[in-house]
């Protein structure tokens, strides 16, 4: 099984919460245009198995706005291109709830696995922290008045999305070696 991913911060994680040293391949995969996470993971997961014709997955994580619909999702990453997070900040006016959503997705040609993991939370007013990366300085998870930036990394990797969602990876990973 190879871990699509370019990310050697994510790759350790996923090593150290699956307990095995884990194959990866740095593939530059299309990035379809969909707010769905899930959607876009499936997407990837399906071309890597074309690619390497090996059993493969993918991780994504989108962050959902609720004042803004559910934008920028799985499209963050462009967002994060053209806007500062000080201007993503400042796109929320009222409602300021978000979810955080991880999909890792497991294709082998044949079965296609999904599994998910969310956090709920706010955006920031303002950029705070300087741990982590991309969005992590603007959410603030639920139960916290800190951005993922501003807390450890051991804290995050263990409490959050990524980790609900690669803890139900494991399950499957466990029964198939």
């Amino acid at each position: 099984m190879i871990f699509v991913t370019g990310n050697h911060q994510k790759l350790k994680e996923f090593e150290s919460i699956l307990e095995i040293k884990l194959s990866h391949s740095d593939l530059d995969l299309d990035e379809i245009q969909s707010v769905d996470v899930e959607e876009v993971a499936i997407h990837k997961v399906k071309q890597a198995y074309e690619l390497l014709k090996e059993p493969v997955f993918v991780e994504d994580t989108g962050l959902y706005f609720e004042e803004l619909n559910g934008l920028p999702g799985a499209l963050v990453k462009f967002f994060l291109k053209k806007l500062t997070l000080k201007q993503i900040c400042s796109l929320i006016k009222e409602n300021r709830k978000a979810i955080a959503i991880t999909c890792i997705a497991y294709f082998n040609g044949a079965e296609l696995k999904i599994f998910k993991g969310e956090t709920r939370g706010e955006i920031a007013k303002e950029p705070k922290g300087t741990n982590g990366f991309g969005w992590d300085p603007i959410f603030m998870p639920e139960g916290y008045s800190q951005t993922f930036a501003e807390i450890t990394s051991e804290e995050k990797e263990g409490n959050f999305m990524r980790r609900e969602a690669i803890n139900k990876f494991k399950v499957f990973v466990d029964k198939i070696n």
